[in-house]
């Protein structure tokens, strides 16, 4: 009997479906991997705003960690919304002690809404913590702005060298999404994909819609599920932006919510 890919999300729970777990969950199922899960905070949250974040305590999850990993055989593992540095320094125990592999890092800072879901002093755990236990990390701009605590890069050479400082703190391979360059006007968005060998400019088509709630989980989750199928990095990153393109490209089917709706997770079939 084959072997099913498992990937493991462990992030916060958009009460909207949007993003974070919700997000996730749907991403593993649209591409053909079975989704756990390890919830770290739970939002009250719609499309518009998020109005209040309880956090999960470090111990349950720790529980939640373990039961999964105790029984589960976990192919990739995603991490997303960790708001406090107790939860971040928890996690990062338990991925060193199991040796976890195919560890994607969203370093999740700010809702689509522009509501605040990392605390200021969770930034240096994130940093110290789990950047070095990464296998890739993948910063937007203001996310790798905050990471290295310098200005937001405007232009390719500014995303070069972010990418180059964040590699630095350890991870294997840094994926910087290159959406908020100022030049929003053009008709493309590149992202680059760096690690100690080589860069590649990973050039996509701009769509525009408002439908852009949970894309950067919806990313992330993506290339941990073709991490979690045996993909190499360079594939799954490829393959999870052909998703994402699709699946913004066929947001506005949707009809959901009065805010920045989400992205259309089940593209290919509904």
């Amino acid at each position: 009997m084959s072997t099913t890919p498992i990937a493991l999300t462990i992030a916060g729970s958009d009460s909207g479906g949007g993003a974070g777990i919700q997000a996730d969950l749907k991403t593993f199922s649209a591409l053909s991997v079975f989704g756990a899960s390890v919830i770290t905070a739970l939002t009250a949250q719609n499309t518009r705003e998020v109005r209040a974040i309880h956090d999960v305590p470090p111990a349950f999850i720790a529980d939640q960690l373990n039961a999964v990993l105790d029984d589960l055989t976990v192919n990739a593992v995603k991490i997303g919304m960790l708001s406090r540095p107790e939860t971040i320094q928890t996690i990062a125990t338990i991925v060193r002690e199991r040796s976890l592999d195919n560890v994607v890092l969203d370093p999740v800072m700010v809702a689509k809404s522009g509501d605040k879901l990392l605390a200021d002093e969770a930034i240096d755990a994130l940093r110290s913590e789990l950047l070095p236990l990464a296998t890739l990390i993948t910063p937007n701009l203001p996310e790798a702005s905050v990471l290295l605590g310098v200005d937001e890069a405007n232009d390719s050479d500014a995303m070069r060298e972010h990418a180059a400082a964040l590699l630095s703190f350890g991870p294997r391979a840094v994926l910087i999404k290159g959406g908020h360059l100022s030049d929003s006007g053009s008709e493309e968005s590149s992202d680059l994909l760096l690690n100690a060998h080589r860069e590649r400019w990973l050039p996509a088509k701009r769509i525009q819609t408002r439908n852009t709630h949970g894309t950067g989980c919806t990313l992330s989750s993506a290339i941990a599920a073709g991490l979690a199928k045996g993909l190499d990095i360079d594939i799954a990153v490829e393959q999870a932006k052909a998703y994402i393109g699709e699946a913004i490209a066929a947001a506005d089917r949707l009809s959901v919510g009065n805010g920045h709706g989400p992205t259309h997770h089940f593209h290919r079939w509904w």
